[in-house]
């Protein structure tokens, strides 16, 4: 195996990991609402693009199969910037929405094969020890990538705004940067990926060969002991979450008159720029640390609680109506930290139950479930909002929290790679 430190790949190929996720799940949220697109449109049409995350298990043992993982990332980068420029292209024009959708969805293909790629690459490329140690960091700064998108790419968006007064222009010029963004991170992964013996291309196998793997992948998944409360904790995890975050950036951008902040696009973006990227940062690092230290089953319910807490500030917002843009921070803060440090225990779990001869199709198809926890909400988590204000609506989103506790007393625990005996 060639010899690589890891922090000079996991911290950038995990922000490649997210950013195109959240510029499709959360920047287009924000830019079809500055756009006039109505709430109820907006959580429709962008939860449908959750659709390749959940189907993504079909393809993931084709790509454990035909060429090898760094192959694939790199590919699927150069593809995601493709469609970022396409968006580009296409959102000065007539029929924006439409044809913004179909790049959109490209890329949601695009970045679902990556991430397959990505998350084996990582079970490849370090030891269990490592893979431990590092899940803080590669959660972190995967949602450094996710405050970039709604974060520093939206404060752009507001500056270019105010400066040109054309807000479809503005939003052109941001896509334009992340194109080229994604270029720049396929020649810098081509160049310093490791290439781990394990990680070979199997390109003569049989026809034949690949799909008895295939639905071998499939039945030894579904056949995993403890599958039934394992697939109900994938999908109830994040289920408050998979509405609050459509509806989040709306909450901060509407009037006050319909129960919103009355924000601006750049102060969205200054929002989740700068004191949430310091909380996100403590939550996560904190969070691998503390898994590392003394395994997954220690830190769960307290990681189950914490992911609860971007909601509640989210409901003292809707009824307190702060004018301050400092209260808000503080808010945002509790929220950022709260899940940068409750998300670590869902995706150590994951790695814990993919865990086998499949590894990373079964984190893939692990992972799809997760994604139709988040579609399934979210594409109807607009028409509630719109049905019954925005109060009511984070008052549901704390109801859906429930389900989750009431699945955590059947998990099954196998191996915890890192804890200390």
């Amino acid at each position: 195996m060639e010899k690589r430190n890891p922090w000079a790949w996991i911290p950038t190929l995990y922000f490649a990991e997210g950013l195109p996720y959240v510029v499709v799940m959360t920047l287009s949220v924000i830019m079809y609402k500055r756009l006039g697109v109505s709430n109820a449109d907006i959580a429709l049409f962008t939860s449908w693009l959750y659709f390749p995350w959940v189907i993504k298990p079909v393809w993931s043992p084709f790509v454990d199969l035909i060429r090898t993982k760094r192959w694939w990332i790199c590919a699927m980068q150069l593809l995601i910037g493709g469609g970022m420029a396409g968006v580009a292209f296409v959102l000065p024009g007539d029929f924006f929405l439409r044809l913004s959708l179909a790049f959109f969805w490209l890329m949601a293909f695009s970045s679902a094969t990556h991430d397959i790629a990505a998350d084996g690459f990582y079970m490849l490329g370090l030891s269990e020890e490592r893979q431990a140690f590092f899940i803080g960091i590669r959660n972190t700064f995967y949602r450094v990538a996710m405050l970039t998108g709604q974060g520093l790419l939206v404060m752009l968006a507001g500056l270019l705004e105010s400066a040109t007064g054309r807000i479809p222009f503005a939003w052109s010029i941001v896509f334009f940067v992340l194109a080229g963004c994604f270029i720049a991170l396929s020649l810098w992964h081509r160049y310093i990926l490791p290439r781990p013996s394990v990680d070979v291309s199997r390109t003569v196998l049989a026809p034949g060969a690949i799909f008895k793997a295939f639905g071998d992948t499939f039945v030894s998944f579904f056949r995993k002991k403890g599958i039934v409360p394992a697939l109900l904790f994938m999908l109830t995890y994040r289920l408050g979450e998979s509405q609050l975050v459509k509806l989040a950036s709306p909450f901060l951008l509407d009037s006050r008159e319909v129960g919103g902040l009355s924000l601006s696009t750049g102060e969205v973006g200054f929002v989740y720029g700068t004191v949430g990227v310091i909380s996100l940062l403590a939550g996560g690092v904190l969070g691998g640390m503390m898994i590392a230290r003394d395994g997954l089953r220690r830190w769960l319910w307290p990681m189950a609680l914490a992911i609860s807490l971007p909601n509640l500030v989210y409901l003292y917002m809707a009824y307190a109506m702060p004018d301050s843009l400092l209260v808000v921070n503080a808010c945002v803060a509790v929220e950022q930290f709260g899940y940068g440090f409750g998300f670590t225990a869902y995706t150590m779990y994951l790695m814990l139950f993919a865990d086998g001869p499949y590894k990373t199709s079964h984190y893939a198809i692990s992972t799809g479930f997760m994604a139709l926890g988040m579609m399934l909400p979210g594409m109807i988590s607009g028409w509630i909002q719109e049905l019954i204000g925005y109060r009511y609506f984070f008052i549901w989103v704390m109801v859906c929290c429930i389900p989750l506790f009431l699945v955590l007393p059947f998990l099954r625990f196998g191996k915890e790679s890192g804890k200390k005996p």
